[in-house]
């Protein structure tokens, strides 16, 4: 079992070393500019790095909920390998957050279309387990037929 969820796990560990960096870094910047919790306005370089913290958070649990149900029910490397796509593209999403509003639009929209692709590879794969189990169906001998 575990050589089918090895990348999975490093994904995931990867991810939540990301999360850790992207908390630090508000942990800095609460030092920089003098900003002790819970306060959460101050400086606009201070609230751009707080908020691409905050909205990376909150995507978290999506994406991996997302990355395990495509990895388990469609393919793990399909999975892993859209994983680091999304991870790359949150951290670019950060930096360029980090350094103007506007630069963090192009990596939340290529994060956003990974986010789809998974949902997609998750359903089909998801979709394909329940119709073999409880109807006997495999869709990819009707598909290759």
């Amino acid at each position: 079992m575990l050589d089918q969820i090895h990348l999975l796990a490093a994904v995931t560990v990867l991810g939540v070393l990301e999360q850790a960096y992207f908390f630090l870094q508000v942990i800095y910047a609460r030092r920089l500019f003098g900003i002790s919790p819970p306060k959460i306005s101050g400086p606009p370089e201070f609230e751009r790095i707080f908020r691409a913290q905050v909205n990376s958070s909150e995507y978290f649990p999506i994406f991996l909920a997302l990355l395990w149900q495509a990895g388990l029910f469609f393919h793990q490397g399909l999975a892993a390998a859209l994983g680091l796509l999304y991870l790359y593209a949150r951290y670019c999403y950060f930096v360029g957050y980090k350094a103007s509003s506007s630069e963090r639009l192009n990596p939340i929209y290529f994060s956003a279309g990974v986010l789809w692709i998974l949902i997609a590879a998750s359903a089909l794969g998801i979709l394909h387990s329940l119709l073999s189990h409880y109807m006997g169906l495999n869709i990819l001998q009707l598909l290759t037929a």
